[in-house]
């Protein structure tokens, strides 16, 4: 699923957009914990998260995530937008919780890292 199906289908707002609009989404990870999501995360994963700092942004340039969720109708500041852009990471925003945009992915075919 490309992230912008990914993005219409499930209502999530479009904070910053992907380097590539074709980008398809290879998998998920669901985590707070940046070292667990650099050590489990996978290229090409969406990863679902609370956290809004730039450190988000780091992480996945770092680890080539296709997007990043956050959930909870938590916003990042504009520090953290900026350097998304900067670096092409798509950041997008759900009004749920984790574990139910979790579960609706998951749903939708979305599996989890074999790690």
């Amino acid at each position: 699923m490309k992230i912008s199906d990914m993005a219409a289908r499930f209502g999530f707002e479009m904070l910053t957009a992907p380097k590539d609009s074709e980008i398809e989404v290879e998998g998920g990870y669901a985590s707070d914990l940046l070292s667990d999501v650099i050590a489990r995360a996978e290229s090409g994963n969406v990863w679902v998260t609370t956290q809004t700092h730039v450190n988000i942004v780091a992480v996945a340039s770092l680890k080539e995530l296709a997007a990043v969720v956050i959930v909870s109708g938590r916003k990042p500041d504009e520090e953290t937008i900026d350097l998304a852009k900067t670096k092409g990471v798509c950041l997008l925003g759900a009004q749920s919780p984790a574990y139910e945009v979790a579960g609706r992915l998951y749903e939708a075919g979305i599996r989890g890292s074999p790690k």
